[in-house]
């Protein structure tokens, strides 16, 4: 073939086919992959719907935290309660050398309280030494996730109080003297009780006849001076007092003993349904009985007719 007529047919459409595959082949990875206006697109609608469902998700949690709490809430203040007054029981009994400290204030808004209870002895050297301490305390709950109060317990002394739980204590375990007892707590109070007073504060002495607790899961609600109060309906009271077993002196009314001995010789008490009492006073003979002349009756009196 001469070279002045050009290209031959053969190779020319060789040429153009392999052009035309290139161009789809293109064409196809063009049309292969999203652009970066679609993924920003997909990525927002799939954030939003994300966090409906999330949003979805925390509500029911809170309000079936809620249900759960409001179920269990009186349980919850019961066992509080009663592992406060077996304390108080066991520190308080019948002992002499005892100290109670009673001090009420606020955390964030929610009133708490602190009681400590303190037994003390001396060595041989006539020294003061603390023979067990306990210590009721509430704080703000920074980890919950609703806000309110944990309750805490706190013993130090020089016996253990539990040899089993003492000896498997971890080392940067025994450093933190306080354990919690509950969370979730909205009200806390401990209040000593003198007479017909309550004292918010009472200092490091001898304990008072008694104290009285309070606690409560309840809804808080805010106040507008600041801070939370919880409804009294929603509150748990009890009153302790503080050793039981002590003599009570009781005053009773004057005037004679009614489960006295009677005297022998006193006189028989009048059951004629008489009153002697005229008698007694004048000290004379019993009144005259009126005659029947005298008497009055009922009785119609026939009138007299006037002679004509």
């Amino acid at each position: 073939m001469s070279r002045e007529g050009g290209n031959s047919p053969s190779l020319c459409g060789a040429g153009a086919g392999e052009r035309g595959m290139r161009f789809e082949q293109r064409q196809w990875r063009r049309r292969s992959g999203f652009s970066l206006g679609e993924m920003l697109a997909v990525v927002i609608i799939g954030s939003m719907v994300l966090v409906a469902i999330l949003t979805i998700y925390d509500r029911a949690n809170q309000a079936a935290d809620a249900v759960l709490r409001k179920i269990d809430s009186p349980a919850w203040a019961q066992e509080v309660l009663q592992l406060i007054a077996e304390d108080l029981d066991r520190a308080l009994g019948a002992q002499e050398d005892v100290t109670v400290q009673v001090r009420n204030g606020s955390d964030n808004g929610f009133q708490r309280a602190e009681l400590v209870l303190r037994r003390t002895y001396h060595d041989n050297e006539n020294k003061e030494q603390t023979l067990e301490e306990i210590t009721w305390r509430a704080g703000y709950d920074y980890e919950g996730q609703t806000p309110g109060l944990v309750v805490y317990r706190g013993y130090e002394g020089v016996a253990r109080e539990d040899r089993l739980l003492d000896d498997n204590r971890e080392d940067w375990e025994k450093s933190y003297p306080f354990v919690p007892i509950c969370r979730g707590v909205t009200f806390f109070q401990i209040q000593a009780c003198r007479g017909d007073e309550l004292l918010d504060q009472w200092p490091a002495s001898p304990p008072p006849p008694g104290v009285r607790i309070t606690i409560s899961f309840g809804e808080p609600n805010e106040m507008v001076r600041g801070g939370y109060d919880v409804a009294d309906r929603d509150k748990i009271s009890r009153i302790v007092a503080i050793n039981p077993m002590r003599k009570i002196q009781f005053a009773g009314l004057a005037g004679p003993d009614a489960n006295a001995p009677a005297d022998p010789n006193a006189p028989a008490p009048d059951t004629s349904g008489r009153n002697p009492s005229n008698q007694q006073s004048t000290g004379g003979p019993p009144p005259k009985q009126p005659s029947s002349a005298e008497r009055t009756t009922n009785e119609q009196m026939p009138t007299q007719r006037r002679s004509r």
